[in-house]
């Protein structure tokens, strides 16, 4: 198909579905089954199996014609770290049952990695996985669990071996969050809001058809939808001065008493960074969505979370007394993070969770350094060891 061709097919699709006529979740999943959603996955699974970069021309010409989205920001977790590992892991059936609701925002999707002891060391997760016929009961704690209280599934990775060394005795697992079993408790962060949860699990039956991947391959499957999470955190492509540094760049205009040539130096070097950082995700996510993530993603998530450090920090310099000024936050449950639509308080504390949420910067410059630059590896003393010898 040409990208011509490509284009005539979104001229038919939007002749049979008058966005101004057609129901809004109807047109999402009619547009998902003419392989219009993500136009680079495989046919059948809302895409055609076309070039990543073509997903924009769609874009751009549904816009025009006024077509409802999908809501994108409610939903990250699962159109950025779910869809793409059960793409590569899922079988043929939950590639059918998963990926057309979660696109069309039917279903909302948390990530139940993190645990009050295994947060960037994730290979050493407590939460227990035992087989009972076609069932696998679990329990555990989760942490850090971003919309679980909006959650309809969660991707979770459990213990199912203790007797071999910890990266080989996991698990992955597709959770529903409405079993008996899972509680949802809010976690409160620095903001004032309760964005997190932490999420029990006491005798969750899962069915061995909801596994992706083997039996001890979940370190490999987490890997992917890590890879994933570090690009997907930096959020979609967006124009030139979109996100915090638009933000910073409108309030140095609007605020010209507040103007030194000092500030002015530091808002130019970080413009640049932002232009930098935003050709290199838009390479990274073209790498992510042809099956391609890397250690290297890692350098965009980190280069995410300093940027907005840095502009958060500034604008409540460019903006003084005024930046002092801060709404109160703690009744909020939201259902997604919106930088642009807090005040300049809110930015400032919220960035500072960038460097934690999504790997470590610390982490992060260790696997740039080991997988990226070749730098020789840290110690690990307890690579080689069985998981329930190192958990006494």
């Amino acid at each position: 198909m040409t990208l011509d061709e490509l284009r005539g097919r979104v001229e038919e699709f939007l002749a049979a579905h008058d966005p101004a006529t057609t129901r809004r979740r109807e047109f999402l999943r009619a547009r998902f089954d003419a392989g219009l959603a993500w136009v680079f996955f495989p046919p059948g699974h809302g895409g055609l199996g076309l070039p990543h970069g073509w997903q924009a021309e769609v874009d751009a010409l549904l816009d025009q014609a006024g077509a409802p989205d999908n809501n994108p920001e409610s939903n990250i977790i699962g159109l950025g770290m779910a869809a793409p590992t059960i793409l590569a892991f899922g079988t043929e059936e939950q590639k059918r049952r998963y990926l057309r609701p979660l696109w069309t925002g039917d279903e909302i999707w948390c990530q139940l990695f993190s645990e009050p002891g295994a947060g960037s060391d994730l290979a050493g997760l407590a939460t227990r996985a035992v087989r009972d016929g076609d069932e696998w009961v679990v329990n555990g704690q989760k942490v850090w669990t971003s919309g679980a209280h909006n959650s309809r599934f969660g991707i979770l990775v459990a213990r199912t071996n203790p007797d071999i060394p910890k990266h080989r005795g996991m698990t992955y697992f597709l959770c529903d969050m409405t079993v008996p079993g899972i509680e949802v408790r809010p976690l409160r962060q620095i903001t004032g809001e309760a964005e997190f949860n932490e999420v029990f699990l006491t005798d969750v039956r899962i069915p061995d058809s909801h596994r992706l991947g083997d039996e001890g391959q979940g370190w490999a499957v987490a890997t992917t939808t890590l890879n994933s999470e570090r690009v997907s955190i930096v959020g979609s492509g967006a124009p030139r001065e979109d996100g915090m540094i638009g933000v910073v760049a409108n309030t140095w205009r609007g605020h010209p008493l507040q103007r030194t040539p000092e500030l002015h130096d530091r808002l130019l070097r970080l413009w640049v960074e932002a232009e930098v950082y935003r050709f290199t995700g838009a390479r990274m996510r073209q790498k992510l969505a042809q099956g391609q993530p890397g250690p290297g993603d890692s350098a965009i998530k980190l280069t995410f979370a300093t940027l907005n450090q840095k502009l958060s920090g500034l604008e409540l310099e460019l903006l003084g007394e005024e930046g002092l000024r801060y709404s109160d936050w703690t009744e909020v449950r939201p259902a997604r993070v919106d930088f642009n639509g807090r005040d300049a308080g809110y930015r400032y504390l919220r960035a500072k969770g960038n460097s934690i949420e999504g790997g470590t910067s610390e982490i992060l410059r260790n696997i740039i350094a080991e997988r990226v630059l070749g730098l020789p590896s840290e110690p690990r003393v307890d690579k080689d060891i069985p998981w329930k010898e190192m958990a006494k």
